[in-house]
């Protein structure tokens, strides 16, 4: 994406590929999905929620992604007093304009365009990744005053090895955590390679990963550019989700205004909202808020002491402070987390992957 913005409205549980500087919208039945991106700033979460609780609209599920100074979002709302989707076209129209307006509020933002886009079909979290591609957030940005994502050796390590004129071998090792090979296949799809070979170990902490790739016109990397481009993508992906800072979980009955009362409170408290997944059921929220100061540092736990009682200590718990886990560890134990819980075993984890052709 161009210095600005990228935000698309629609109205299905899909999606259409997207359009740079664009805004789309699509009506449908259950509820009006909203994407978002753009370049991250304090409070940036807390105007777009209080921009949709005036409008009457009822945030029923959303995830929040912030990478290398970036920001995504897919927000799926309702109509509060008929708990629908939005189909009048003049408020559709408010909505993307007043979204557009607080997009624009970052100093790299220049222009916004209107567009109508078709429903289709796509996993949310793969989403995130092609809208966070799409706004090159894997071009690294340092910013003055705010702390590195990863530091040293906890940053993911990603090596590129052409053998003879077949494959391009590509090696991860990095931290362990839930959902990293989809992370990493979805990145590697969006970039048009395909994985022919691939190895995966992990351990309690940290895994490795190694696949025997080509681009779908079947040819290895080719180019240092090219190389350089994989790794920095690869890098990104493994980082989008990483779980930066503390674990905030918020449990409580759900209302119009909810996530916007939330994220006022954290903002007013300079706390920075690193990552957060938001959903709703039964007429209860459960939501889980990754937070930092705003240079990226641990929150200093007064002040979470002080939000607690702001908002009910039951009603919002902290569950886990990233900033302090270990680094990764020169040898592995225990069981890793790709795929969920799907494999797990009490050493190392194989999984392996042969894709032929003939």
């Amino acid at each position: 994406m161009e210095d600005g913005l990228w935000m698309r409205i629609e109205t299905s549980a899909g999606f259409v590929p997207s359009r740079r500087g664009s805004v789309g919208v699509m009506p449908a039945e259950e509820h009006t999905s909203i994407e978002l991106a753009g370049t991250d700033r304090p409070g940036l979460l807390s105007e777009v929620c209080a921009v949709l609780a005036d409008l009457h609209c009822n945030v029923v599920n959303a995830e929040i992604w912030t990478h290398n100074a970036r920001a995504a979002a897919v927000v799926h709302v309702t109509d509060d007093s008929m708990s629908c989707a939005i189909s009048d076209p003049k408020r559709l129209s408010m909505i993307k304009e007043l979204l557009c307006n607080v997009l624009k509020g970052s100093d790299d933002l220049k222009t916004a365009k209107t567009t109508l886009s078709a429903p289709g079909v796509m996993h949310r979290e793969r989403r995130l990744h092609q809208i966070m591609f799409a706004d090159r957030d894997y071009e690294r940005v340092e910013k003055a005053g705010v702390r590195a994502v990863e530091e040293g050796s906890s940053r993911p390590q990603v090596t590129l090895l052409n053998i003879e004129k077949d494959y391009t071998v590509v090696t991860m090792r990095s931290k362990d955590r839930p959902k990293l090979l989809f992370d990493i296949v979805c990145t590697l799809t969006d970039m048009q390679y395909v994985v022919f070979h691939g190895m995966v170990n992990t351990g309690r902490i940290e895994a490795y990963q190694e696949f025997y790739i080509r681009h779908v016109d079947g040819l290895p990397i080719s180019s240092e550019a090219e190389r350089v481009r994989v790794i920095q993508c690869l890098e990104a992906a493994i980082e989008r989700r990483a779980s930066e800072g503390l674990e905030l979980e918020l449990c409580t009955d759900d209302r119009l205004g909810l996530l916007s009362d939330i994220t006022r409170i954290f903002r007013e408290n300079s706390l920075c909202i690193r990552r957060a997944l938001i959903s709703t059921k039964g007429g209860k929220a459960k939501d889980t808020f990754y937070v930092t100061d705003v240079t990226g540092n641990p929150v200093d736990p007064k002040i979470i002491d002080s939000i607690r009682a702001q908002i009910g200590h039951t009603a919002l718990q902290v569950k886990c402070n990233s900033s302090l886990a270990p680094k990764l560890p020169h040898q592995e134990t225990t069981m890793g987390h790709f795929f969920g819980n799907l494999f797990k075993a009490r050493t190392f984890q194989n999984f392996k992957l042969i894709r032929s052709y003939s």
